[in-house]
């Protein structure tokens, strides 16, 4: 009697072991659905022009880079495009932008009326143009063909300085206020309501600041 109950156990056994086998071959593509459904979401929630940014209220990343027209000079000349001149009291603008992006082609007006605005409150307020990783003769030609609407443009040849900034990809825009610290983040396209309602009333908050004497000037000391 012992010997078929045996059999019996290991018949039964055998019947659920498949069902085991089966789960464990369906595991990894139930965890694989899980992740990525979790990195659709992450993606697509919120407004992803409102990327968070750990520099906001730090020091601006310092930099210094060749000009645009002088694009395979080496870093260090006198006509170079640093962050020296920022943090004496002005507010100034960063914009990271590249000829071959498509979106920076599609917010250049915007970007155009925002140097226009800048302008026409302050025409000292500094707005750099950080060239990303682009080809000189390429960039000049986007410049040339749709406006060039910078104080100053650097060539970020290495894209050290967009990773400084901590920048997720071309076009990105940076207000920098009088005192040196960042202000604001715009992840993508720039368009005219962040024009309007981010973006110019940080500059004339951060002109009157400095206007209203808050800042020593380079020649008077701070205490």
């Amino acid at each position: 009697m012992t010997g078929p109950r045996s059999s019996d156990g290991k018949e039964a056994a055998a019947t659920q072991a498949p069902p085991k086998r089966r789960f464990g071959v369906l595991l990894p593509f139930v965890i694989f659905a899980a992740i990525a459904g979790l990195f659709f979401v992450a993606l697509n929630s919120g407004d992803p022009s409102n990327l968070p940014s750990a520099l906001i209220g730090k020091p601006v990343p310092q930099f210094d880079l060749p000009p645009l027209e002088a694009a395979d000079a080496t870093p260090g000349s006198a006509n170079d495009v640093t962050s020296a001149a920022l943090g004496r009291g002005k507010p100034a603008v960063i914009h990271f932008f590249a000829s071959w992006c498509g979106p920076c082609r599609e917010e250049h007006p915007d970007v155009m009326a925002l140097a226009e605005a800048l302008r026409a409150q302050d025409p000292d307020i500094q707005f750099y143009g950080i060239n990303y990783k682009d080809d000189a003769t390429a960039a000049r030609r986007f410049l040339g063909g749709y406006g060039d609407p910078y104080t100053r443009i650097g060539v970020d040849r290495s894209g050290r300085t967009a990773i400084d900034f901590g920048v997720y990809g071309v076009p990105e825009i940076y207000v920098i206020s009088g005192d040196g610290t960042v202000a604001l983040r715009h992840a993508g396209p720039l368009t005219r309501d962040v024009v309007e309602a981010k973006i110019l009333p940080l500059i004339r908050n951060g002109a009157a600041s400095a206007e209203a004497g808050q800042r020593p000037s380079e020649d008077e000391p701070s205490g």
